[in-house]
């Protein structure tokens, strides 16, 4: 069975490290430094729910509370994960349960009025589409490992979004292989889908602005990367690419704020090295001041 580092985990599912670790300290995963397949499953399950600005301690509680009712040892591995509210609902026999408050309401994804018609006359549930959706986008994923059967990948996600074009985390990952061959047009395309398709997908406008500015369109970029932030105030990653965004514009002072936040984000590496070196350069050569808590203006020093 294929076994993933912890980098490999956090490259594949664009994961930073602090987040990793958030959810170890939460208990939703445990900490370990090698990855079964079914972990990547659970950890993307993890991540699409956070880029919803869920908290994990809700998304804790809604998966103890699934453990103890219905006996499950995995829920977001074992069932269909919902959000529904500020806590987390699962598909449970026929229906939406949530655990939490042991509210039962009827799933219309599994209703016989919304039955999918397939080739040979027979039916497949919306659910059960989902679920083949999900096993071919593991598939990819796992493809996507492997530079001889990266076309695979991308062949898996182009099916996914003929059966979903809203499926966003298909969309990133294709457009990431696109990307990565300098296709930049197909690459912007796809990113802008996931935008639209998840308005709350942190990682697709941040991928939207890595695209835009590869292509110096440095203002789309800065908007794309902006968002970023604003769904998730602590996404390093976005800080220090918004920082060098705003350095390409000459936009120093801007660029200050969001190497210093990179550097209380990401304290250690070679990338918080260098967003302290940018800082420095930045406070030494400009006449920078702040006010101080009684109005004053008071000099920065170098």
């Amino acid at each position: 069975m294929s076994r993933y580092s912890r980098q490999d985990v956090l490259r594949i599912l664009h994961l930073h490290h602090h987040q990793l670790a958030a959810w170890e300290r939460a208990g939703l995963v445990l900490p370990t430094e090698t990855y079964s397949f079914a972990h990547l499953s659970q950890l993307r399950t993890l991540r699409d729910l956070r880029a919803t600005r869920l908290p994990s301690r809700n998304i804790r509680a809604s998966v103890t509370a699934m453990q103890r009712m219905s006996g499950v040892v995995n829920p977001l591995l074992e069932s269909s994960v919902v959000r529904h509210g500020s806590r987390v609902s699962f598909r449970y026999a026929g229906a939406l349960l949530d655990p939490v408050t042991h509210q039962l309401s009827f799933d219309f994804d599994q209703s016989l009025t919304e039955v999918l018609q397939v080739a040979n006359g027979g039916v497949i549930t919306r659910s059960q589409r989902a679920v083949e959706v999900q096993e071919m986008f593991l598939r990819a994923v796992q493809f996507e490992e492997d530079a001889s059967t990266l076309d695979a990948a991308a062949l898996l996600y182009g099916e996914i979004l003929q059966m979903n074009p809203d499926h966003a985390p298909a969309s990133i990952n294709l457009g990431t292989i696109h990307y990565n061959r300098r296709d930049f047009v197909r690459a912007e395309e796809l990113y802008r889908n996931a935008t639209v398709a998840d308005p709350d997908y942190a990682l697709a406008f941040f991928d939207l602005g890595n695209v835009l500015d590869e292509t110096l369109q440095l203002d789309e970029a800065i908007a794309a990367y902006q968002r970023a932030i604003a769904l998730v105030p602590h996404y390093a990653d976005a800080h220090y690419n918004l920082a060098l965004a705003y350095e390409r514009q000459g936009e120093r002072r801007r660029a200050l704020r969001h190497w210093l936040m990179y550097t209380r984000l990401d304290p250690v590496g070679p990338w918080a090295s260098h967003a302290k070196i940018q800082a420095r350069k930045i406070l030494s050569s400009e006449r920078l001041s702040i006010v101080s808590r009684r109005g004053q203006r008071v000099p920065i020093a170098g």
